[in-house]
């Protein structure tokens, strides 16, 4: 059965970075170890002041970002020393580990001429693997497998699902994929993972009779396999993997340990993270600590 659908709430990133939020939800946290989702966009006037959409610098732990563009380009730099454009259908994968900053700033005018729209997650770490050494990898869309069908176009970001693996290196099983339907075609969801569930980004679908339109997520009961119908052309990202257990996530931090955060808190602080080389002439402060953590009630916003 369905379990829940999700209705993609407003944040803002930034002055002119404006995003729809779907994960974390209060009734629904996590599927599988994805943690957080924000789809950013489309939009189509970039602002004059193009760095008025940057995200500055500002922490993670124990988690890895996932950055997936459909138009536009971006720019990650790290604390690792890493400076890295990323373009649509590449894939950013930076994993904090036991703590990394970085910034997300839109430089290029030119790049951004046709607009911008990316998704980004969080996915997070087993218990085992929280304070590894942070690391960075890019992909190219030459690197990910492609399936067509009649009507369908897929592309596996990660994990596996469908008889495909991704190269992508990931610490859980775990299933990622960009799927554009044209209409009336069917799709589904990989029967192999414990959590699944799906984002419309564009178009609409339609299952057992019922319309659902852009901007939701449906998330499903393991056993149940649902026909996804395309009432139009609708480009849908479908997530989901083996569950990892209860996680704490406040502003960036994310953690199964509720004093870890703490002392990530307690760490950006005091400045105890290293800020990007090329990027540490100003970074986001720590916000005020009105908010509680996961389980207590909601969460200051995150950044990307």
């Amino acid at each position: 059965m369905l379990d829940i659908v999700i209705e993609a709430r407003q944040a803002v990133l930034s002055p002119s970075m404006k995003v729809k939020r779907i994960l974390p939800f209060r009734l629904k946290r996590m599927i599988g170890p994805f943690i957080f989702m924000d789809h950013a966009g489309p939009i189509s006037s970039v602002p004059t002041e193009i760095d008025a959409m940057d995200v500055i610098p500002h922490p993670h732990i124990g988690l890895s970002t996932v950055s997936y563009l459909f138009d536009g380009a971006m720019t990650h730099r790290d604390s690792l020393g890493v400076e890295q454009i990323i373009k649509p259908g590449e894939v950013n994968w930076m994993t904090a580990g036991k703590g990394i900053s970085h910034s997300e700033r839109f430089e290029d005018p030119a790049a951004l001429a046709g607009g911008l729209e990316m998704i980004q997650t969080w996915v997070a770490l087993p218990e085992k693997d929280e304070e590894n050494d942070p690391s960075f990898a890019n992909y190219t869309p030459e690197q990910l497998p492609i399936f067509t069908d009649k009507g369908v176009w897929m592309r596996l970001i990660a994990g596996d699902a469908f008889g495909l693996k991704s190269d992508v290196q990931t610490a859980s099983p775990l299933f990622y994929l960009h799927v554009v339907l044209q209409k009336d075609a069917r799709f589904g969801l990989p029967k192999e993972h414990a959590e699944r569930g799906f984002y419309v980004v564009r178009g609409s679908i339609e299952i057992s009779g019922v319309t659902y339109p852009a901007g939701q997520m449906l998330v499903f009961t393991k056993g149940v396999d649902p026909v996804i119908l395309a009432k139009e052309e609708t480009t849908l990202m479908l997530l989901g993997g083996e569950p990892l257990g209860e996680r704490f996530i406040w502003w960036n931090f994310v953690s199964s340990k509720r004093e870890r955060i703490e002392q990530a808190k307690e760490d950006w602080k005091q400045g105890r993270f290293i800020l990007p080389p090329t990027d540490d002439q100003v970074f986001t402060p720590l916000p005020e600590d009105k908010l509680k953590m996961k389980g207590d009630g909601p969460e200051p916003q995150p950044l990307s």
